[in-house]
């Protein structure tokens, strides 16, 4: 009944293009949202521009420790011409600044940094340019107008964008928001993203698995969605039955915004996923096979206008497609913007070839001896070798109009 299958994919798609089609074919989810503790929202988006109320810092301070003086006193102060100042107070860190005196010309105070200045002074002297003499200090240098001082609002001003809408929230964000007196933010509710495992040889890790294959790529594949911000959403793994994968891609599509298969979308006998989909009311194959490796399988499919991605069920080529395809989507779907990944360049360890038209994904070692950068490759073409991506630390993509690199050629490297 299947075996025309085995003849291979009819046509295999770059990419690129693959990605192109795939968004003219959805229609993005209404983005919900949710107002949490900002302590929480470390991976969320933005659901809105985060405007702070006030200004920060909220008042002109210290950013050194030294005394704070009139600018206009300090012209002309040298070692060899030191000008003299009055000590008149002490302001620390945390002092209220509404309690503080203001200076007149010709006096000065001993500050810390962090504390508010004084009314009338304009910047600060560092404590290793004077000499404290009792109730006098020596100005060994002279200082411009706000030199060692965070003014007002320097950070951020009053009604200015801390974090602007559609962001995923980092660490500092946290911080900013946090230092403008804000407690809770409004952010995205999390795109519910569904798994599904297909293959009579797959099993469950709780379940028997004598001459089976445990299930290493769900997993893998749902820690890669949390920590991208998104709910997975586990369905389990099914025999190889057209119409039990029909039933639960259906009812992955009613509670999900984006579905995910693994197996069963290669040109085998028993690769059924396309076939069920096809079943689906509203369903639309966009593309079966792609020009990378590993990876080739991955396909695409839409019902209604929600997103179907077909994984191979092998790790790495689901790791693979993951960065190419998943992230990608999930990016357009939320309107967030691609974070550029960092990378790196260094000299390949041995010569690596490419097959004509096919973007390679190869999974590399990245290591430094003494102050030279080597990239070690791995294995190209075990898609279901999952050493190579505990050891990899950086994939090098080779485009489709490469043919390889030789040893000791000068690469870049994404790190992972």
């Amino acid at each position: 009944m299947y075996k025309s299958k085995m003849k291979g994919f009819k046509e295999l798609m770059k990419v690129e293009d693959a990605l192109k089609l795939l968004f003219e074919n959805i229609i993005p989810p209404k983005i919900e949202s949710e107002e949490i503790y900002v302590e929480e929202s470390i991976g969320k988006i933005s659901y809105e521009d985060i405007i702070s109320q006030v200004d920060i810092p909220p008042f002109n301070r210290s950013a050194v420790d030294g005394y704070a003086v009139i600018s206009s006193d300090t012209v002309g102060a040298s070692i060899t011409n030191p000008i003299s100042l009055k000590i008149v107070g002490e302001i620390k860190a945390g002092d209220n600044p509404e309690n503080i005196k203001n200076i007149n010309k010709g006096e000065a105070v001993i500050i810390y940094t962090g504390a508010p200045l004084p009314k009338g002074s304009d910047a600060v002297v560092m404590a290793e340019d004077a000499t404290y003499k009792g109730d006098l200090v020596e100005i060994n240098k002279a200082v411009a107008p706000y030199q060692n001082v965070s003014k007002i609002g320097e950070d951020f001003s009053k009604g200015k964008i801390i974090v602007k809408k559609n962001t995923i929230i980092k660490p500092w964000h946290i911080g900013a928001i946090v230092s403008a007196g804000i407690k809770k933010i409004i952010v995205q509710k999390p795109l519910n993203v569904a798994i599904l495992s297909t293959g009579n040889e797959i099993a469950e890790p709780n379940e028997d698995s004598k001459g089976k294959i445990i299930n290493s790529t769900k997993p893998l594949l749902k820690s890669m969605i949390m920590s991208f911000g998104c709910k997975p959403i586990d369905f389990g793994t099914v025999n190889d039955d057209i119409e039990t994968i029909k039933e639960k891609i259906e009812l992955a599509s009613r509670v999900s915004d984006l579905i995910i298969t693994t197996g069963g979308t290669s040109v085998g006998n028993y690769d059924l996923v396309t076939d069920a989909i096809l079943k689906i009311n509203g369903s639309k194959i966009l593309f079966n096979g792609v020009r990378m490796r590993p990876g080739k399988p991955t396909s695409g499919a839409v019902i209604n206008g929600k997103p179907i991605i077909m994984l191979s069920g092998f790790p790495v080529a689901a790791v693979t497609a993951f960065y190419a395809f998943i992230f990608p989507t999930i990016n357009f779907m939320r309107n967030t913007s691609e974070e550029i990944e960092p990378k790196i360049k260094g000299k390949i360890t041995r010569r690596v070839a490419n097959i004509a038209g096919v973007k390679t994904y190869l999974r590399v070692k990245v290591r430094k001896e003494k102050n030279e950068i080597y990239v070690d490759p791995l294995a190209v073409t075990a898609s279901g070798v999952l050493s190579t991506l505990t050891e990899a630390n950086g994939l090098l993509i080779i485009p489709e109009n490469v043919e390889g690199y030789d040893e000791d050629d000068e690469v870049e490297v994404m790190l992972i």
